[in-house]
C-alpha cells in the first residue's frame, strides 16, 4: 500500500514530467520556420518596395512592409559569366567568392546547420552547384532543376526517390508555377504530418532570368513602349572590357535600340510580376495554416541585371545594376517597415538566419550576422564593399564613393554614388578627386589581401579600350523558345 507522502511525491513527479514535456514541445513549436525565396537575375530596383512606380509586386512589397529591407545588398561577384553559380555557392556556404567560387560539393551549407538543429529541410527550384551537394543539404525535395540557363516553359525537374536521391528529370510546366507548387505542397504536408519540428524551405526560382518569355497570361502585362528606358541607357558600352559577347549580351543587337530595350523591360517586369503572384500563393498557404507570424521569410536575388543600362544587357559587370540585389527579411525579431542602408553581402544571410533562429553561430563562414543591425545595436557590419568579376574587373565602394578598376585596360572609373547613383560621370581623371581615388585604390588592395584575391590591378599586356560594335554579331542559343525567337531575333533582324 502506497503512503500518502509517496503518492504525493509520485503526483509531483508526473506533474513535473508532463510540464517539462509540454515545455519542450512549446519550445520546439516556438522555433521560427524559415522560408527562403530566391529570384534569378532580379536587379534591386525591379521592385515596387524599392521605389519603382512602374512595376507591380504587391506581395513582395508587403513582405517589406511586414519586415525590413536592405537597400545596399550585393553579390560579391563571379569567376565566370554564370555569376549565379558563384552567388548561390556563396549564399549557401556563407563564404566569400575567393573561398568557395562556384562549388559546394564537400562544403558545409546553411540547410545542413538547420537540419542539425532539428529542422525539416526542403529544397525546390534551381540548383547550380552539383547534385551531390543538394542531396547532402536537404532532407526533402520536389521539382528540382539541376542547371543554369533554361526555357521556363520546358524545364527538366527532379524529385527525391525512395533513397533520398534526385531521380530522373521530367517536364512539369512553367517553372515559376511548378516551383511554387512544390513549396506549397511541402508546407501543407508538413502541417498534415503533425510534426512539432520547424522547417527550413529553400525556393529558388529561375525567373526573371531570360529567356524573356513570360507565362502566357502575363504576355503584354506591360505593353511595349509603356516603360521608360533606364536613366543610364546607352546604345553601346562606351569602351571594351572583358568579353562584350558573353552570352547575355547576345540577346539583342548593337546599337541597343530604345524600342527593343523597352520590349525587354516589358517582358522582364512581366516575369517579376508573375513571380510575385506565385509568391503570394506561398505566403497565403502560410497564413491559412497559421504559420506566417512564426516564419522568417527572406526574399532576395542572386545578382542584378543591366537590361539596357550602360549599353549592357547582362550581369557580367560591377555596375550597381548588376551587383545590387533586393534583400528583404521578415519574421520574429525583425522590425516592421524598416529600410537599412548598411552595406551587406548575400552571404551574410547564413549567419543572420542562424542567429535569428537561435542556432549556434557558424564558425566556417565569412559572412557577418545582420541581426545586430535589425535590433538596432549596430548601424553597419562593414565600412566598405569589395566586388570582383573574373580577373578583369575589380571594385570597391563606400557609402558615398565607388571605384571600378579594369586591369587589362589600365582604366579606372570613380563615381560619387550620392550625386551620381546611375554611374554616368567618371571623376577618375578629375584632379580635385585624386586623393579620394588614391584612398579607394588602397582600400581595394586591402580587400584583395584580406579576401585572398591575387589578381593584378594592372596587367603586363594592356588591351585597347576602343572597339567597333559593328563587328559584333549574334545568334540565338538553344534555350530560346518560339516567343523570344520571333520577338528578339526574327522580327528585329528583318
Amino acid at each position: 500500500m502506497i503512503s500518502k507522502a509517496r503518492l504525493f511525491g509520485l503526483c509531483l513527479t508526473l506533474l513535473f514530467s508532463s510540464t517539462f514535456q509540454l515545455s519542450v514541445a512549446q519550445q520546439k513549436a516556438s522555433k521560427p520556420n524559415v522560408l527562403f525565396l530566391f529570384a534569378d537575375d532580379q536587379r534591386a530596383d525591379a521592385l515596387g518596395a524599392s521605389g519603382n512606380p512602374y512595376i507591380h509586386t504587391p506581395n513582395i512589397d508587403q513582405l517589406a512592409t511586414d519586415g525590413s529591407r536592405f537597400e545596399n545588398a550585393y553579390v560579391m561577384g563571379g569567376n565566370h559569366g554564370a555569376v549565379c553559380a558563384a552567388s548561390r555557392a556563396m549564399l549557401l556556404s556563407g563564404k566569400s567568392l575567393f573561398h568557395v567560387y562556384d562549388k559546394l560539393k564537400g562544403e558545409r551549407t546553411m540547410p545542413m546547420d538547420f537540419a542539425q538543429a532539428g529542422y525539416s529541410t526542403f529544397g525546390t527550384g534551381k540548383w547550380h552547384n552539383e547534385k551531390e551537394a543538394f542531396e547532402a543539404s536537404f532532407q526533402q525535395a520536389k521539382n528540382v532543376y539541376l542547371g543554369g540557363m533554361a526555357d521556363h516553359y520546358s524545364l527538366a525537374m527532379r524529385d527525391y526517390d525512395e533513397n533520398g536521391k534526385l531521380g530522373e528529370p521530367t517536364n512539369k510546366g512553367y517553372s515559376t508555377e511548378v516551383f511554387a507548387q512544390g513549396a506549397i505542397a511541402f508546407i501543407e504536408d508538413h502541417v498534415k504530418s503533425g510534426t512539432d519540428k520547424p522547417f527550413f524551405a529553400y525556393v529558388a526560382f529561375t525567373a526573371p532570368h531570360d529567356p524573356y518569355s513570360p507565362e502566357a497570361n502575363y504576355i503584354n502585362h506591360y505593353p511595349d513602349g509603356t516603360l521608360p528606358l533606364p536613366g543610364n541607357y546607352k546604345p553601346y558600352h562606351p569602351f571594351e572590357f572583358d568579353y562584350l559577347m558573353v552570352r547575355d549580351e547576345l540577346l539583342t543587337d548593337w546599337p541597343r535600340k530604345p524600342a527593343v530595350i523597352q520590349m525587354i523591360l516589358s517582358d522582364y517586369y512581366a516575369l517579376v510580376t508573375h513571380l510575385d503572384t506565385q509568391i503570394g500563393k506561398i505566403i497565403q498557404t502560410l497564413k491559412d495554416n497559421d504559420l506566417y507570424d512564426n516564419t522568417i521569410i527572406v526574399y532576395a536575388a542572386d545578382n542584378g541585371l543591366a537590361a539596357g543600362s550602360h549599353g549592357l544587357l547582362g550581369k557580367q559587370s560591377l555596375y550597381e545594376h548588376s551587383t545590387n540585389v533586393p534583400m528583404i527579411i521578415k519574421g520574429p525579431g525583425v522590425p516592421k517597415n524598416e529600410t537599412f542602408d548598411a552595406m551587406v553581402y548575400l552571404y551574410d544571410l547564413y549567419p543572420t538566419l542562424s542567429e535569428l533562429a537561435g542556432l549556434p553561430k557558424p564558425t566556417q563562414v565569412d559572412g557577418k550576422s545582420l541581426a545586430p543591425i535589425l535590433v538596432g545595436k549596430e548601424k553597419e557590419v562593414r565600412s566598405s564593399l569589395f566586388t570582383a568579376y573574373r580577373h578583369t574587373v575589380r571594385a570597391v565602394r563606400t557609402p558615398e564613393w565607388k571605384l571600378i578598376r579594369y586591369p587589362e585596360r589600365d582604366y579606372t572609373q570613380l563615381f560619387n554614388l550620392k550625386n551620381d547613383p546611375l554611374e554616368l560621370n567618371n571623376l577618375a581623371e578629375n584632379k580635385a578627386y585624386s586623393s579620394t581615388k588614391d584612398e579607394l585604390m588602397n582600400q581595394l588592395k586591402d580587400w584583395q589581401k584580406s579576401s585572398g584575391d591575387t589578381a593584378a590591378l594592372t596587367t603586363k599586356v594592356i588591351k585597347p579600350l576602343e572597339y567597333d560594335p559593328a563587328k559584333l554579331t549574334r545568334k540565338p542559343d538553344r534555350w530560346q523558345p518560339e516567343y523570344t525567337l520571333k520577338r528578339y531575333f526574327e522580327n528585329i533582324e528583318k
